[in-house]
């Protein structure tokens, strides 16, 4: 298809598209920013010490890693891990230390990164006292390292996305949260938090409703102008969380980092192993 093009005063010639996309980045960056608010969640439910099995499979139900959620407290503080070992050797492991009095505080997170399934390896550290935010990374071969002191608000969320979900009233029509992302460089971004509706779920044959919900990111100024339109735009993640007394998780659809394909995280129950003695 021909390109319309019009005269421009440089007396040069454009495409239509290309003086659409300078004209939206101008307004963009004529645009005002607005502060990130902090949206802090109040505690309803408060975490405990927990052992969750997890497993990470594609949409076609290819199992790729066998997860597991660790959580322990140390006096006023919850430590809590979620790791996944790949079958091909890659490693997801992060490690968050939050507290939980009236409203959900990060006060550190360490998340790695590597192996096979990550084409970008990285390495990162926030610390939430102090604001220091360290990213490790490889690129070309060579290990990179950034050090950037950031003004964290209090409602930071890397780590807690999930123990949030739990938190948050099923009758919320949005909520939104602060969220720290590492590549090309650490930079704050918001969340925003929908319910979609139920979904029904069965456990040995018993119907359960699961509340979903979409984790949409927002990059915000120009940067949100221009990722649509250059294919950039972070993906969705879908959340399922079954309600009641206990609210739990139950599934999660979405990219474990930029540009990766949408992969499934569900809980698993253990399989036992016959041995010599339960064959006597």
């Amino acid at each position: 298809m021909a390109l319309d093009y019009r005269r421009h005063p440089s007396g040069l010639r454009q495409p239509v598209h290309s003086r659409l996309l300078t004209g939206l980045l101008v307004s963009a960056a004529l645009l005002q920013a607005r502060a990130l608010e902090a949206e802090q969640i109040p505690v309803r439910f408060k975490e405990g010490t927990v052992h969750g099995f997890l497993v990470l499979r594609t949409q076609q139900g290819e199992t790729l890693a066998a997860g597991d959620l660790i959580q322990v407290i140390r006096g006023d503080r919850l430590i809590s891990e979620l790791v996944f070992h790949f079958k091909d050797g890659s490693v997801d492991d992060e490690i968050t230390i939050f507290s939980q009095r009236d409203h959900f505080r990060l006060l550190s997170s360490h998340h790695v990164q590597k192996g096979p399934a990550f084409p970008h390896p990285m390495d990162v550290s926030i610390d939430g006292s102090t604001g220091e935010v360290q990213v490790r990374s490889t690129e070309n071969g060579k290990d990179k390292v950034q050090t950037k002191h950031l003004d964290l608000p209090p409602d930071l969320a890397n780590g807690l996305i999930l123990t949030i979900l739990k938190n948050i009233r099923p009758e919320t029509p949005e909520t939104k949260l602060s969220y720290l992302v590492a590549a090309p460089k650490p930079r704050l971004v918001k969340l925003t938090i929908t319910p979609h509706g139920e979904d029904t779920l069965t456990t040995a044959g018993s119907p359960h409703r699961a509340t979903h919900y979409v984790v949409k990111v927002e990059l915000g100024a120009v940067a949100g102008v221009v990722a649509p339109l250059i294919g950039k735009q972070p993906q969705d993640t879908h959340v399922w969380i079954l309600g009641g007394k206990a609210p739990a998780f139950v599934k999660m659809e979405g990219p474990l980092y930029q540009g990766a394909p949408i992969w499934r995280i569900e809980l698993t129950s253990p399989v036992w192993q016959q041995s010599q003695h339960s064959e006597r």
